[in-house]
């Protein structure tokens, strides 16, 4: 499961600088700046988390159950907010109206904040929190 997550962790993170050049380069050409301001927010939030699954991938006061639930959090939420941040930002030039989607940007919000609220509850049960 490990390296599972850590691939899963490099890999968002590799997109999410894959998409962040897109942003700055083709899309600032093309899409207003609120529309970028969206798209970036998707990038971020997304880099943030391939650093989150980095994390969870190589700490061992986590059990594998408990990172198995995390971990389909947090991909269900990136997947989900992030993404439905960039079809948001480029619905206009995509001529394609995503904006029926926006209902899933903060159920994928929920989803990273359940991952965070999992990963908390993990380290406060664990009895010797104080050795790390």
């Amino acid at each position: 499961m490990n390296r599972k997550i850590v691939f899963s962790g490099t890999l968002i993170g590799m997109l999410a600088i894959i998409f962040g050049a897109f942003g700055a380069h083709a899309l600032k050409k093309v899409i207003n700046v609120p529309e970028l301001a969206t798209f970036e927010i998707g990038v971020r939030y997304q880099i943030y988390h391939s650093f989150f699954l980095l994390f969870l991938g190589i700490n061992s006061l986590i059990s594998d159950k408990r990172k198995e639930i995390i971990y389909y959090l947090t991909i269900s939420g990136v997947f989900l907010f992030s993404g439905s941040l960039y079809l948001l930002a480029i619905s206009r030039v995509a001529l394609i109206d995503f904006r029926p989607l926006g209902f899933v940007t903060p159920i994928g919000g929920a989803l990273l904040i359940m991952a965070w609220g999992v990963l908390s509850v993990s380290f406060l049960s664990k009895k010797n929190i104080s050795k790390i």
